[in-house]
């Protein structure tokens, strides 16, 4: 079979030296619609340099070189993109992410689970630099067609909502050209910018990023909750759950309790059609 669980979770890491800026840090911000109004002190934080703090979701493009595609050619797997997606995100925060800095991310398939119809690979990320560990990223992908060999299915963990209605709710608008500028983190996929490829892919336009939705609902949850402390994030993880087109409206839903933030986001223009599930912030 194309993937061989056994040889891709004992495959050796691989580890690269990777390396980021504030103005990596800025453009990242702003492909998830940060800086409106432009001179709100309180997005000030995440688009001016002398102000700078940097939501933990920029782990997910930090030195834009040891993401999925490349835990994709791992040893073990040999799959056809086009039977990818990316079903999850988690990411675990050592301590607040510098505005730059140079870390050794070390990268391997943590896991392979038998869905049936699916396999799903997680592919972990773990960064450090000369103080210590920075974070750990997990992202988890569904390869269709690739299941069916009898191994372990893996965690189905899904969070029952609490029962009463949320405790804030929000609306961000996604831009028409934000997926153009979000790729410019370096996920260069043309799924979210060519209409032609798109349309190969069954859509009817180019769909917006999930990890771009991932970081505009982290920024939604600090700015409302957690009184725009980006360092008070512990972790954050996410199932996604269905797609966004530029130009739609997100609706990002939260439940406070003590030390966490349970989230639901949906499309307000197609009928709350879900976007992100299973979505949890712990904080201190």
């Amino acid at each position: 079979m194309p993937i061989d669980p056994a040889k891709a979770v004992a495959a050796e890491p691989r580890s690269a030296e990777i390396s980021w800026d504030h103005k990596d840090v800025q453009l990242y911000h702003l492909g998830l619609g940060a800086g409106s109004p432009a001179t709100d002190p309180d997005e000030l934080r995440y688009t001016l340099e002398s102000r700078l703090h940097v939501l933990p979701s920029f782990a997910t493009v930090a030195g834009a070189g040891m993401g999925v595609v490349g835990g994709l050619s791992a040893p073990g797997i040999d799959i056809d993109l086009a039977a990818v997606l990316h079903g999850g995100q988690s990411i675990t925060l050592h301590r607040p992410v510098p505005a730059g800095g140079r870390a050794v991310s070390t990268s391997r398939v943590a896991a392979v689970y038998d869905k049936g119809k699916a396999a799903v690979l997680v592919l972990r990320s773990e960064a450090s630099d000369a103080e210590g560990p920075l974070w750990t990223s997990d992202a988890q992908i569904f390869v269709r067609g690739e299941g069916g060999w009898g191994g372990d299915r893996g965690p189905s963990e899904r969070l029952a909502l609490p029962d009463r209605e949320p405790d804030k709710t929000v609306e961000r608008p996604v831009r028409e050209d934000q997926a153009l500028l979000y790729r410019l983190s370096g996920d260069w996929n043309p799924l979210h910018a060519d209409p032609e490829f798109a349309a190969l892919a069954g859509f009817d336009r180019p769909i917006l990023h999930g990890l771009c939705t991932y970081g505009m609902t982290l920024k939604a949850v600090v700015d409302t909750v957690l009184g725009g402390d980006v360092a008070r994030v512990r972790s954050y993880r996410t199932r996604f759950a269905g797609i966004v087109f530029p130009g739609e409206t997100l609706r990002i839903r939260m439940w406070a309790d003590e030390g966490r933030v349970q989230v639901t986001v949906t499309a307000v223009e197609r009928d709350d059609a879900p976007v992100l599930a299973d979505t949890l912030v712990e904080h201190s």
